[in-house]
Formats: structure tokens, C-alpha cells, sequence
């Protein structure tokens, strides 16, 4: 088996012994595994996690993987590998699954409960990180900085008879309209900095039961038709599947930017790329799609002009001191639960 942090692979001589938790005495869990530590980085520092048992890490886990890996576990630790009743009925001696991540569609939760195996999650670990993403995305698009970048590296302008060079005009945020779709944590926070920047902020509830009086909130079809920039920041579920489709995008100014910051599956990708092809709007960037890693065969990596998208893998949500602080409610997580203490859980 390949594993990422051999230091994390150790068995305590006394495995029976107890250790002193802040409120109390807790057992010692025999063992732990996690299924996919190399979505956590190879900086990432999981050497905490020792303290409460003996740790095996795997890089990665297959599928097929999954039953031999967690069948004689206590807890076990993954970012999206799936557990459900097909591979969890084996794992008998189950009893903490802890996800690094937010969302817990991967996790059966019905069967979870029923077997009494406890689930716990990490929540606003990364609004920090994403938001700041959401930015770095809206600015490469809006300002042209890979044309400019190559423009002055191919020394074009080095040849050049005047000290500038705006073949490709861009607009001042000052005055735009700015139309968030789910204004949770991070779409707040959008919002607020998109504020500073003198932008009219509008809103659209995914739930249809969220109201903040700062903001106006307002009808999909009116956010996408006034909108200059749009940001995604929701959840996939019923609701927002297929939300931004292509009646959505001819609706849009042809001038509009579309950032997706929330679950691929929310922007019909073969739409999107339909109207990037037209010339329907200036640009979108993507943080997530609806296949990760994304296929070959993804309509969006064929544009006739490649220029007006730009995709990043999955790396929002991923900076040093988010993946920190991660790691770090994960211990507590799982501290929490030995000490039998309800922390993050998850029903």
C-alpha cells in the first residue's frame, strides 16, 4: 500500500492505555485510516492525529479499495471517498467517520445513523480562502492579464513606440452591478468586499429563505439580466442543478462575467460553453465543474476562444492557512467525540 506519511503509521505499546483529554479521561481508538490524505496537500501536517491511535494513511482509495481499508477501523477519515451501506456494513467496528470538507454527499448519513456511527464535518474553514479565489478569478478575466502577460514576455513590448498598450480596454468595478447567487458565509463576504469596490450588490436566495437586509434580494431572471459580474456561491442540490442554463445565459449583459465558486453541476457546462462560442458574454471562470478531475471530453476545453474561460481544479477552498485550520478541527473533532462531546456532528 502507498502511503503519504509514514510517520503517521505506528502502533502504540500500550494500546489499551488511556490518554488525559482536557474534561476527562478518554479510551484510545485502536485504529484510524485515512482514505485520501493527498487531498489534503503534501505540506499537510497530520501528525496530530497519532495522539488518539494507530494511524494508517493512504494517498488515495479506489472504490474497490474501500471495504479492506475500513473493515477493522474505529475511525476513518476521508475527503470524498464514498462510504456507503455496500462498503460501511463491513466496517463493523465503526463507530466516528470524520469528513475534511463541508459538504457530506458522500457519506450514506441514513445509514450512518442507523448503525450509531457518528459523522462529523468542518464548516467555514475556507470562506477566507475562497473568497480572496473568487477575486484572483474576476480580475484575470476582467483586466486581460494573461494577454498582457504575454504581450510584455513576447517582447512585443519591448519593441513598442509608446509607454503603453490598451488593445484590450477594461471597466472599473465603481458602478457595476454585482449579483451574488447563495449569500451564505462566503457570499457575504463577497458581497461586502464587492461593496467597498462601489459596486450595487443583488441577491438571489437558492432557498428562497434567506433575507439580509443589507442587499437587495431579487428573482433569478432579474439578477442575471442586471447583473455585470455574477458569483456562485451555493450549494448543488435540487434546486440550484442546472440553474444557470442557456436561457439564463442569453439573458445576460454581453459584457457580464459568470464565476462559479459553489458545484459545477449549478452551470450546465455544455450550455455555457454554447454561449461562450457565441459571444454571448465576455467570460466565466470556474473553481469547480461537474466531473472532477474534468474529462477529456468537457465541451469547455474545446472553445473557439479560450481566452474568455479560465478553470481552476478544485483549488479554491486550498490555502496553506485554510487546510491549517482544517486539519486542526479535525483534531478537535475528533477529540470532541472521544471525550463524548457533540462537536461538528452531522445528522
Amino acid at each position: 500500500m502507498s502511503l503519504l506519511y509514514e510517520v503517521c503509521l505506528f502502533s502504540y505499546e500500550c494500546i489499551n492505555r488511556s490518554v488525559d483529554f482536557e474534561g476527562g479521561m478518554a479510551p484510545v481508538e485502536k485504529k484510524i485510516c485515512i482514505l485520501d490524505a493527498k487531498t489534503l496537500g503534501s505540506d499537510a501536517d497530520l501528525s496530530g492525529i497519532a495522539k488518539f491511535g494507530e494511524v494508517t494513511v493512504y494517498d488515495t482509495t479506489r472504490p474497490d479499495e474501500v471495504i479492506d481499508r475500513v473493515k477493522d477501523q474505529n475511525i476513518v477519515i476521508t475527503n470524498k471517498v464514498v462510504l456507503n451501506e455496500s462498503n460501511l456494513k463491513w466496517a463493523k467496528e465503526l463507530k466516528l467517520i470524520c469528513v475534511t470538507a463541508t459538504g457530506t454527499n458522500n457519506i450514506d448519513l441514513a445509514y450512518a445513523k442507523s448503525r450509531g456511527i457518528a459523522v462529523t464535518n468542518v464548516a467555514g474553514y475556507s470562506t477566507q480562502s475562497v473568497v480572496q479565489h473568487t477575486f484572483a478569478l474576476l480580475f484575470y478575466l476582467l483586466e486581460s492579464l494573461k494577454y498582457y502577460d504575454e504581450y510584455v514576455k513576447s517582447m512585443a513590448y519591448s519593441d513598442s513606440d509608446i509607454f503603453t498598450h490598451i488593445d484590450k480596454p477594461f471597466v472599473e468595478l465603481f458602478g457595476k452591478t454585482w449579483g451574488i447567487i447563495g449569500l451564505g458565509s462566503i457570499g457575504g463576504s463577497v458581497a461586502a468586499i464587492a461593496r467597498s469596490f462601489g459596486c450595487r450588490v443583488v441577491y438571489y436566495s437558492t432557498s428562497g429563505k434567506n433575507n439580509n437586509d443589507e442587499y437587495e434580494r431579487v428573482a433569478i431572471d432579474k439578477l442575471l439580466k442586471e447583473s455585470d459580474i455574477i458569483s456562485i456561491h451555493a450549494p448543488l442540490n435540487d434546486r440550484t442543478k442546472s440553474l444557470i442554463d442557456y436561457k439564463g445565459l442569453v439573458c445576460m449583459k454581453k459584457s457580464a462575467i459568470l464565476i462559479n465558486l459553489g458545484r459545477g453541476g449549478i452551470v450546465n457546462e455544455s450550455d455555457l460553453a454554447k454561449a461562450l462560442d457565441e459571444d454571448l458574454i465576455m467570460g466565466a471562470a470556474l473553481d469547480v465543474l461537474e466531473s472532477e478531475p474534468v474529462k477529456a471530453s468537457n465541451p469547455l476545453l474545446s472553445l473557439k476562444r479560450p481566452d474568455k474561460l479560465i478553470v481552476t481544479p478544485h483549488i479554491a477552498w486550498a490555502s496553506v492557512e485554510a487546510r491549517r485550520r482544517l486539519i486542526n478541527e479535525l483534531n478537535l473533532n475528533i477529540k470532541a467525540y472521544l471525550n463524548n462531546e457533540m462537536r461538528n456532528r452531522v445528522e
